[in-house]
């Protein structure tokens, strides 16, 4: 198992910065990537950035060149700097962790930090 420990969410306004932290504790030496998603009331969850063990990024459009994902492998966290935020970032954020077991991707989840962003 994987626990994941989320942190950092909070209000802030329009262009203003955030930095959202997660803490990975449990059977961690097998996750191939860690991520953030997000859910808005009404919405699906959607992937916001992720980072692979390698390094390799991936974002999102609606957040390409506003946030930035990052890794320390040796405190097993990940990180999430937020800037120039909007009121459509507004969301519930979710840490992931994906774990390959025996050839098969399991996905672990945080309990989510709330992020709001008024106008």
């Amino acid at each position: 198992q994987v626990q994941l420990v989320e942190s950092g969410g909070g209000l802030v306004q329009a262009g203003g910065s955030l930095r959202l932290s997660c803490a990975a504790s449990g059977s961690i030496f097998s996750i191939n990537a860690m991520g953030w998603y997000r859910q808005a009331p009404g919405k699906q969850r959607e992937l916001v950035a992720a980072v692979t063990s390698g390094g390799r990024t991936n974002y999102a459009d609606s957040v390409k060149g506003r946030f930035t994902i990052s890794r320390d492998n040796a405190k097993n966290t990940v990180y999430l700097q937020m800037s120039s935020l909007k009121p459509e970032d507004t969301a519930v954020y979710y840490c992931n962790a994906v774990r390959l077991i025996i050839g098969v991707n399991v996905n672990y989840w945080g309990q989510g930090t709330q992020v709001t962003v008024s106008s």
